[in-house]
């Protein structure tokens, strides 16, 4: 069993950048590739990235490419996505999710999730 607690939304003016950070317990944590998600009002959870178990690869969706960047230390059991030059249509409730069984993009796979971080983006 994974737990996961996801911190560091806020609120930022565009242009502006967060970090968040999902912490899990459960000592297979580092087992498991582990993703960000995010879903606006009245719209689908949308896959943001993903990464693998060490870390060595990653997978951004169109929209944050070049903009955000996913990152984990396995040993503070810790995934972090940096957010940078954000803009107001990055406004959403922001979650991570773990043990994807199948595509790392599809949120229906993913068997673990926090319970989100509030990030809002102002123009």
């Amino acid at each position: 069993q994974v737990h996961l607690v996801e911190s560091g939304g806020g609120l930022v003016q565009a242009g502006g950048s967060l970090r968040l950070a999902c912490a899990a317990s459960g000592r297979t944590f580092s087992s498991y590739p582990t993703g960000w998600f995010r879903q606006a009002p009245g719209k689908e959870r949308e896959f943001v990235a993903v990464i693998s178990v060490s870390g060595g690869s990653t997978y951004y969706a169109d929209s944050v490419k070049g903009r955000f960047t996913i990152s984990r230390d396995n040993a503070k059991n810790t995934v972090y996505l940096q957010m940078n030059n954000l803009k107001p249509e990055d406004t959403a409730v922001y979650y991570c999710a773990a043990d994807p069984d199948g595509s790392w993009s599809d949120a229906s796979d993913y068997e673990y999730w926090g319970q989100g971080t509030q990030v809002t983006v102002s123009s």
